[in-house]
């Protein structure tokens, strides 16, 4: 199924769905929310003055909501999503795991699989990448930052720029990563080549 309004990121569908107005906004969540509510996996919306945020685990229920939008006489603009997430290079995943759910979320129960996940959306999504064991100061924090495709070139554009530099490319357009002049680095992620 394609949804030309959304962008597949971390773990959900995303589409950002502009408005003229908060009132004009809230109407469409009213709409979303009426028309999603029975749905097995509920829609997350975030209302903005100009913009309706809206993630969905669901691509029937996506489509449904691009539907609703289009009556509500909104269009979406796919290139504005984005979702920040923090890896962190180990070793020894199940010994740090707990902990950083504990700390981040308030109990080890977010630890799920290789990632941290908050249910409320508050923290961005932790990631546990396994690496071999290593001295330190080898990099283990990292950035993730996915984006739709298309506006990776730009953003790889920009951070050229203003002095970074592409230190690994080889899995292009899955993930490239650009560092910044002092070494630290951020993969920019799509779902392109996964």
């Amino acid at each position: 199924m394609v949804l030309a309004d959304w962008r597949k990121m971390v773990q959900a569908q995303q589409a950002r769905f502009v408005t003229s107005s908060l009132a004009e906004g809230a109407r469409f969540v009213q709409a979303v929310g009426e028309a999603c509510s029975s749905a097995e996996v509920v829609p997350e919306l975030r209302l903005g003055a100009t913009f309706v945020d809206v993630s969905s685990r669901d691509e029937a229920v996506a489509q449904q909501i691009s539907a609703i939008a289009a009556e509500h006489g909104l269009t979406a603009d796919p290139t504005a999503v984005a979702q920040l997430e923090i890896a962190l290079d180990t070793a020894d995943l199940p010994e740090i795991g707990p902990f950083w759910a504990a700390v981040l979320t308030g109990t080890a129960d977010s630890f799920q699989g290789n990632d941290i996940l908050d249910p409320t959306g508050r923290i961005p999504n932790v990631w546990f990448q396994g690496t071999s064991p290593h001295a330190t100061p080898r990099q283990r924090f990292h950035l993730d930052l996915w984006l739709p495709a298309e506006v990776v070139p730009d953003r790889i554009k920009a951070g050229l720029a203003a002095g970074g530099t592409v230190a690994y490319d080889d899995e292009a357009p899955a993930f490239i990563v650009l560092a910044d002049p002092q070494g630290n680095k951020v993969c920019l992620c799509t779902s392109d080549g996964r």
